[in-house]
């Protein structure tokens, strides 16, 4: 099929100059680029060489890892958690909602912040907080349940200014293809993390004897980011993006001619942002998917491994846990499961999603919608088989996760695109907001109350210990399904929304801006 570039591309571009055909491999639908935001970021590092980047990149990812190994420390160890501090279902769920909902107030905080101020310094404080907090939470004692609470709701403080502002490094940083295929490397380290979460929780709590000390890992790795982000990571201040469109950045990128104004913010309030974001209506609904995406993720990674250990249970498999540490494999081999078809989900979703734009402009939201059609399917047929055979229950629950995972980067790459680029770091602090609000912070809890309920009506017994779980958890794919129709209502508005943005910052970059060619020069790795 012939791969064109759309009508109102190349009408824009030649109004502006600018040749209408792409180079080829660069041709695309409308794309952010990273233009001045890029050259600034760039001019604040010295004239960022291109093993720099990829080094801020690999440091980026590096926190990542340490980021979501933190967040599923907790599940890893759920087991043993109820028993030290003697919680039910309803109480341990509440220890992620409490976690995620101060993670999600806090990003609309931290992006006004990343817009406008030094995101060098704002990934420094954050993980400094939530290193020195999960720490401090490993002493303390069985009689403090609610000290532990909180402790929880301060590291998603810190993580928050992490997850809001890291992916503005690598939009900064790379052009459309590349930075799909950066953000995927990216993302790879969200279930990568995870998963290793839950590996390193069970497993050091075997070898020790008790899960403090799972929580005493991390923050040694914590600290050694820290010093990779004072060393390696430039200063920079995320200013307004002026150039946007769908060439080259080598080819089109603008600087601004205003050169005294090195330390100038976006020229927007941040209320005047969230009004030109509450219009994008391919932002709304794809939110609103990834709210589902983030209600499914946030109840598998936090009882998955809790109602695999009473399917087992009811199997005979394994025998009660009676005292700490509980002795369940469920957490490694759910980790296991999480870090190969999340590393293979984000890769293929990344690649599929690259194929598929050469043919059709829709490509990220049909994917995502897909994926988490086919995601819901799975996830119900591997809860209802889980009390006849646990095995096709592992590999269902796997293809599951796979399909969830296709999103991840194709879905930060699809919010790229059509919001611009001096308010990036606001939407994706809203999407956080929005996705978590109404998506994984309540969704454990919800779980977890759901399944008390059911078994309070009914006889005390491993049957509906596991039965519980299992008929909260066909909450998820009604949640899933409706996750393929938000994305699905995207495509609806997608292209129509990105001419707008492009179109919107061509008009800008025409006023005192000028060619790469007359400003930037070869500040830019070309690809």
């Amino acid at each position: 099929m012939e791969n064109s570039v759309p009508e109102w591309l190349s009408e824009t571009s030649e109004k502006k100059g600018v040749k209408a055909e792409l180079p080829h491999g660069r041709r695309n639908y409308g794309t952010t680029e990273p233009s001045e935001r890029a050259a600034q970021f760039s001019q604040a590092s010295g004239n960022i060489s291109a093993k720099r980047t990829y080094l801020v990149v690999g440091v980026l990812c590096f926190i990542n890892l340490i980021n979501f190994m933190d967040w599923y420390l907790v599940p890893g160890v759920l087991l043993d958690i109820q028993k030290y501090f003697g919680i039910h279902d309803s109480k341990a769920g509440l220890l992620q909602t409490v976690f995620l909902i101060c993670y999600m107030l806090f990003a609309p905080v931290f992006g006004y912040l990343g817009d406008r101020y030094n995101r060098k310094k704002i990934l420094g404080v954050g993980i400094f907080l939530w290193s020195g907090v999960t720490l401090g939470s490993s002493f303390i004692p069985e009689s403090y349940s609610w000290l532990f609470f909180l402790s929880r709701a301060l590291v998603g403080i810190g993580t928050s200014s992490y997850s809001t502002v890291a992916p503005t490094f690598i939009g900064d940083l790379f052009e459309e293809g590349k930075r799909t295929t950066m953000l995927s490397v990216f993302y790879i380290f969200i279930p990568v993390g995870s998963g290793f979460g839950y590996i390193l929780a069970s497993s050091v709590t075997q070898a020790a004897g008790h899960w403090h000390w799972a929580f005493r890992i991390t923050p040694c790795m914590g600290g050694l980011a820290l010093v990779f982000v004072i060393l390696l990571i430039p200063n920079t201040t995320q200013r307004t993006a002026k150039g946007f469109g769908g060439q080259s950045i080598t080819d089109t990128t603008q600087v601004a001619a205003k050169e005294h104004e090195p330390h100038s913010t976006a020229h927007t309030t941040w209320c005047k942002d969230v009004k030109s974001l509450g219009k994008n209506r391919s932002f709304i609904w794809s939110t609103l998917g990834f709210t589902a995406v983030a209600f499914v993720t946030g109840v598998l990674g936090f009882w998955m491994p809790v109602f695999l250990y009473r399917a087992e249970l009811l199997h005979g498999i394994v025998s009660p846990c009676l005292e700490e540490p509980c002795r369940s494999s469920n957490s490694l081999i759910f980790g296991a499961i999480t870090v190969g078809t999340g590393i293979f989900g984000v890769v293929t979703g990344a690649e599929v999603a690259k194929r598929w734009r050469k043919i059709n402009s829709k490509a990220d939201p049909l994917l995502c919608s897909i994926s988490m059609f086919i995601s819901a399917l799975f996830l119900y047929v591997a809860i209802m088989v889980a009390q006849e055979n646990i095995i096709a229950t592992y590999v269902l629950i796997a293809l599951a996760e796979f399909f969830l995972s296709l999103n991840w980067a194709v879905g930060t790459d699809m919010l790229l695109c059509i919001v611009e680029p001096n308010c990036q770091s606001t939407g994706i602090a809203l999407q956080i907001l929005v996705s978590h609000l109404l998506g994984d912070s309540g969704s454990p809890y919800l779980i977890g109350i759901i399944s008390d309920t059911i078994q309070n009506n009914h006889v005390d017994s491993y049957l509906w210990q596991f039965r519980s779980l299992q008929y909260s958890f066909i909450t998820c794919s009604f949640v899933g399904v409706f996750g393929g129709g938000f994305f699905l209502l995207t495509t609806l508005y997608f292209d129509e929304d990105r001419k707008e943005v492009f179109q919107r910052c061509r008009g800008i970059e025409n006023k005192g801006y000028v060619s790469n060619e007359e400003g930037l020069g070869d500040k830019f790795p070309k690809e």
